[in-house]
C-alpha cells in the first residue's frame, strides 16, 4: 500500500470517529470555569472526564531541563518555562494546591476511568526556536506512546511544522491545525486530519466548512463561549466545538436538538 493510500485510510478512521458525534464538546484547558478550578490542572481534566465530555484540551511546554509540563502561557508565575528548571517551577502551587503537572502525570490521569474523553494535546510553539518546538513535539509523542495513550490522544498546534514533524514519526495519529490560514485542501495535502480554527475564521470562510466535509477533514472551532456563536456552529454540524463553557454548550445542543 502506498503512502497516499495509507494516509487516506488514517483520515477515514479519524473522520469516522469524529463523525459519529456531531458538535462534540471539547473542554478548553479542561472543565474549569464553572467550579473555579485552575485551567490545565489535573482537577479540571478529571472534571471533564467525570462530565463524560467527548474531549478535553491541554497545553504542553518543555522546561530548560527537558520536563514536559502542562500550562497555557509561556510563563508560569512570571518565569519563562522554557528557560526554567522544573524544580523551580513547582515551588509555586496552582490555586487549588496542585503542583504544575507534568505530561506524564496528566496523561496518566487522563487514562484513568476514562471511556469517553479524547485527550486533545496542544504542542505550544517554542519561544526560543522552531527546532526546539519540534523536539518538544517528538518528546510528547514518545511519552504518550509509552503510556499507551496514543489511541486516546490527538494533537493540535499553531505551528504547522510541529504537526508535520509529528506526522513524520507517527503515520496514524490525528492532527489538527489551529492558525486558520490554510484551507482544508491544503492541510489534507500535508497529511493533517483536521482544521481547528477560531470560529470567526469559518464565518469569514464559510466555504471551508463544505470543503472540509467533502475532503473528510475534521472540523473543530475554538473558543466558542457565547450562546449565539454556539448556535451558529451547531447549525453547521462541526465535528468538535472547543469551549470554556461546556455546560452552556450542552444546554444549547439540547435546545437545538
Amino acid at each position: 500500500m502506498n503512502k497516499i493510500k495509507i494516509f487516506s485510510a488514517v483520515c477515514l478512521i479519524a473522520f469516522s470517529f469524529c463523525n459519529a458525534q456531531k458538535n462534540a464538546i471539547v473542554a478548553h484547558r479542561g472543565a474549569w470555569k464553572k467550579n473555579n478550578l485552575p485551567e490545565n490542572s489535573i482537577a479540571s481534566l478529571r472534571h471533564a472526564i467525570d462530565l463524560k465530555l467527548p474531549g478535553s484540551e491541554f497545553d504542553v511546554w518543555r522546561t530548560a531541563d527537558d520536563s514536559l509540563v502542562i500550562n497555557h502561557d509561556a510563563h508560569y508565575n512570571k518565569l519563562l518555562i522554557e528557560e526554567t528548571n522544573y524544580v523551580d517551577l513547582i515551588k509555586f502551587k496552582l490555586s487549588n494546591g496542585e503542583k504544575l503537572p507534568t505530561l506524564h502525570e496528566y496523561i496518566s490521569e487522563g487514562m484513568r476511568n476514562n471511556k469517553h474523553t479524547l485527550l486533545v494535546c496542544e504542542i505550544k510553539p517554542s519561544e526560543i526556536s522552531k527546532e526546539r518546538g519540534q523536539k518538544t513535539a517528538v518528546a510528547a509523542v514518545e511519552t504518550i506512546k509509552k503510556l499507551k495513550a496514543n489511541k486516546n490522544t490527538c494533537y493540535i498546534s499553531f505551528d504547522y511544522d510541529i504537526l508535520k514533524k509529528i506526522r513524520e514519526i507517527d503515520s496514524k495519529t490525528s492532527l489538527q491545525y489551529l492558525e486558520g490560514n490554510k484551507s482544508p485542501k491544503e492541510v489534507k495535502a500535508d497529511k493533517i486530519n483536521g482544521v481547528d480554527y477560531h470560529y470567526s475564521v469559518f464565518q469569514k470562510h464559510p466555504e471551508w466548512i463544505r470543503e472540509a466535509k467533502d475532503n473528510k477533514i475534521i472540523l473543530n472551532a475554538w473558543t466558542v463561549n457565547d450562546a449565539k456563536d454556539m448556535d451558529w456552529i451547531i447549525a453547521h454540524k462541526f465535528n468538535y466545538i472547543t469551549t470554556n463553557e461546556p455546560e452552556l454548550l450542552k444546554e444549547r445542543k439540547e435546545v437545538k436538538n
